[in-house]
């Protein structure tokens, strides 16, 4: 089974998704692969694989991925060959991808694997609070190109399975981890 976590970027799925892999020894997950560059904090194989635009260009074209998007200038994609490893392997793979991504996933493997997907949901005003705030410390441009997705991003919400208001994260993560158990 794969689990979709999606919503805005900076409404927790990163957070929510490390938290499940902690909590739940049968749910594992496994990096996007980027062509952005590595910020502070970040560990090439473990938070992305970082390649360069050219060599995920040639992934493109080798058809080794299932779903790719050109998103904050820069690829973001899922490889086929690390989902088809969890999956194997009889975990559950849960992953973190955009709305269009999901789409696309969802068109591809919904009628192979079982799918489940949830959109995680966040107040327009606490999402910049949290941008803000982050590790990573994003530009006021970089801020404001994350926000201007966010109303796109919230009519895509009644493509998802379920839908979590995320403003506890305690709660949020329970949410899913019954999600998770209902499903199996």
């Amino acid at each position: 089974m794969l689990v979709i976590l999606s919503g805005v970027a900076g409404a927790g799925k990163d957070t929510v998704k490390r938290e499940i892999v902690k909590r739940l020894e049968y749910v594992d997950t496994f990096p996007t692969i980027t062509s952005r560059p590595m910020r502070e904090g970040d560990i090439p194989g473990i938070t992305y694989i970082f390649v360069t635009e050219d060599k995920f260009k040639e992934m493109i074209a080798n058809n080794e991925l299932y779903e790719y998007d050109l998103h904050h200038n820069n690829y973001y994609g899922v490889a086929k060959k690390q989902l088809q490893e969890k999956l194997l392997n009889g975990k559950v793979a849960i992953r973190d991808v955009d709305v269009n991504g999901t789409e696309n996933l969802v068109k591809q493997l919904g009628k192979e694997i079982k799918i489940i997907t949830i959109f995680l949901r966040v107040p327009k005003e606490e999402l910049r609070k949290r941008l803000e705030l982050r590790e990573d410390r994003p530009s006021e441009q970089e801020i404001r190109l994350r926000l201007s997705r966010f109303e796109y991003e919230e009519t895509k919400m009644g493509q998802y399975d379920y839908i979590i208001d995320n403003v506890n994260q305690e709660e949020t993560i329970q949410k899913v981890i019954k999600i998770i158990e209902e499903n199996i």
